[in-house]
């Protein structure tokens, strides 16, 4: 609470006498500016939020004013086009396709053709293998997500390896060929 002594300029309107901000003083002028600008700032947000949760399908409002999109539409679990969640989940896929990239260009560096691997003699082909062994040793420096990075080039058909998951020294061995 404010102290006794502690002054407020506060404009006293009446129905039949409404003073202009010229007629007041610069600081109460200023008051009324000030909460007039607070009001409409609120009022605009609330509309906003009204709006938005009459678009939110979690929404306890019944009176929803957009059709909420059935499972197999395009829309349906997908954020709203524009939305802020919509380019959050835009920039992850950048980030984790360079992720799949530089795991390809891993694989490239240090993997050697598949059946020098199996049976230690030199294939000239076309394609890049290593084991999973040796991948981690050389990657784990690069990045912790080794195993979830590959799941995900080989659901792009970057990559090809036995097995649904991989664990490190139990499937040292297994063979991974990049897809080239």
């Amino acid at each position: 609470m404010m102290g006794t002594n502690s002054k407020i300029p506060v404009a006293m309107e009446t129905e039949d006498e409404v003073q202009e901000p010229a007629q007041l003083s610069d600081d109460t002028a200023t008051c009324i500016v000030s909460v007039k600008g607070l009001k409409e700032n609120w009022q605009k947000w609330s509309s906003e939020q009204q709006e938005y949760q009459k678009n939110n399908p979690f929404s306890h409002d019944s009176r929803l004013s957009v059709l909420v999109p059935q499972r197999g539409q395009y829309d349906y679990g997908r954020p709203p086009q524009g939305s802020r969640t919509e380019q959050r989940g835009k920039d992850a896929h950048k980030h984790i396709s360079r992720e799949v990239q530089e795991l390809c260009e891993v694989i490239r560096n240090i993997g050697e053709p598949p059946d020098t691997i199996v049976t230690g003699s030199r294939n000239t082909g076309n394609v890049t293998s290593v084991t999973f062994g040796k991948l981690f040793e050389h990657y784990v420096t690069i990045s912790n997500k080794l195993v979830g990075i590959l799941l995900r080039a080989r659901k792009q058909g970057l990559v090809e390896f036995e097995g649904e998951m991989l664990w490190q020294r139990k499937d040292d061995h297994v063979v991974i060929t990049l897809v080239q």
